[in-house]
């Protein structure tokens, strides 16, 4: 007997009987406006949601009112100062590891964040493992003919991460900044504070055209140059200090008119320090000779009020204003540090007409290393580095905020101030509104955008930064 043929009509009768049907699957609908968030908390990192446009304005709640005829500076990047130390770490990264994070941090897919502008240190910064120039002799020579200028050291590490950068994003703008010249240029003959010697101007000068020139040689074009990073700190190591009257006298005798005569086009940008010393560049800029070569005055904050940019503003209009550098501390909160830089770094130096916010130091180790003796010991990278692995800090998520939605183009637009909710609003090269908003209460707060003909009501979180999109 065929058992299988007796046991067909029992499973067909099986295979018969009523099923529950399935709900049919429906996605959650996508509404125009993004909103992107990250909480003091730390729970929400780069969280995304989508809202629709209200019917109207929620009388209930605050506006904040975008006034798209209102057009200010355009933007030319968000970014880090990829410090010598930092492109170490990320060279010795197994490559695969370091292809996925520099395609994270400077690609422009929905996976990555879109760093549109980089500082590297002309010569060594102290975030670098060791102080060094192009041009280092030994005690007691110099080279005025720069015979011995060299790119050697930054061949090791950082021109070959910048080349790989590159290739993701060649686009991105690149400033230099030097902390120290070649010793046996300064008055000390030390890597730590001291003067330029008035008889190296013009070798100084030089040594600036052979970096572009050196630099461009490599496949690197230097958009911008500082003469000094922090020309009033000269503590640090390296370091030097320059006034006022002689960074003037370097720019308009010297570097300026080597630039012209190179034929390079690498702006000069003038003081690249704090906001309490705007009398430094406005003593520059009112030297016509000195201000015919200045394209712009770089600022840093860790002293002073960011509306120090503004006065330079008002006082020279037709200079542009660059915000570059400002730390994150291995010895601060995610918290507060995430709604001190929002606030200031990105939200207020973009209200005070700058083109550029920089976080400092795009990565360092676990033990906030390399260094160089009596450099930054607490200074926290935006990744911190142990490896291959790369872990994101506060400032990951602080350039986050504006590097992913505000590309290079956008334009600054004019939005009113509500307490408790600092804001900054951009149009972007493809028409889109974006607004990053702060909520520095405690608890969630609400409030209307107007937008054009449109109404949108938004909630944020206590201690919340979103951008909105749309």
């Amino acid at each position: 007997m065929n058992r299988t043929l007796l046991l067909l009509p029992l499973f067909s009768l099986l295979s018969c009987e009523a099923q529950p049907e399935a709900e049919p699957y429906e996605p959650p609908p996508v509404l125009p406006v993004e909103v992107w968030t990250t909480s003091g908390d730390g729970v929400n990192l780069l969280y995304k949601k989508t809202i629709d446009f209200a019917a109207d304005e929620d009388e209930r709640f605050p506006a904040i009112q975008i006034a798209p005829d209102q057009q200010f500076q355009a933007v030319e990047g968000f970014g880090y100062t990829l410090t010598g130390g930092s492109a170490m770490l990320l060279h010795r990264m197994a490559a695969p590891d370091r292809a996925a994070l520099l395609q994270e941090l400077f690609g422009k897919g929905d996976n990555s964040i879109g760093v549109s502008y980089l500082r590297v240190s002309i010569g060594a910064s102290d975030l670098d493992p060791v102080v060094f120039s192009y041009n280092d002799r030994p005690a007691g020579q110099a080279d005025p003919e720069l015979q011995h200028f060299s790119l050697s050291r930054d061949t090791l590490f950082l021109i070959p991460i910048l080349k790989e950068i590159l290739a993701i994003n060649p686009d991105i703008k690149i400033m230099g900044s030097p902390w120290s010249p070649p010793v046996w240029m300064k008055s000390n003959g030390s890597s730590v504070g001291g003067n330029l010697k008035p008889q190296y101007y013009g070798v100084y000068a030089r040594y600036f055209v052979k970096y572009i020139q050196a630099m461009q040689a490599q496949g690197i074009a230097i958009d911008a140059i500082t003469p000094q990073n922090e020309p009033q700190h000269g503590g640090n190591n390296p370091s030097m200090v320059m006034s006022a009257a002689q960074q003037a006298d370097f720019i308009k005798n010297h570097l300026g008119p080597a630039f012209q005569a190179a034929g390079i086009a690498t702006k000069i940008v003038i003081w690249d320090h704090n906001c309490d010393r705007p009398d430094f560049p406005l003593e520059i800029l009112s030297d016509p000779a000195a201000k015919a070569y200045v394209h712009g005055t770089a600022f840093h904050l860790y002293a002073g009020d960011v509306s120090a940019l503004s006065q330079i503003h008002d006082a020279h209009p037709d200079k542009a204003l660059y915000f570059t550098e400002q730390w994150t501390g291995a010895n601060g909160s995610f918290d507060g540090d995430l709604q001190w830089h929002l606030k200031n770094v990105i939200i207020g130096t973009m209200r005070n007409w700058s083109r550029v916010a920089l976080e400092w130091n795009l990565a360092s180790d676990p033990n906030l290393e390399p260094h160089t003796p009596g450099g930054c010991t607490l200074c926290l990278g935006a990744v911190t580095i142990d490896g291959s692995k790369a872990t994101k800090n506060v400032g990951f998520y602080i350039i986050a905020q504006a590097a992913k939605f505000v590309p290079p183009g956008s334009v600054r637009l004019g939005s009113n101030i509500i307490g408790g909710l600092p804001n900054v609003a951009f149009r972007r090269p493809d028409g889109k509104t974006v607004l990053i908003v702060l909520n520095e209460h405690n608890g969630i707060q609400s409030f209307n955008i107007g937008a054009g003909e449109k109404w949108i009501t938004a909630s944020l979180p206590g201690r919340t930064v979103g951008t909105l999109v749309w």
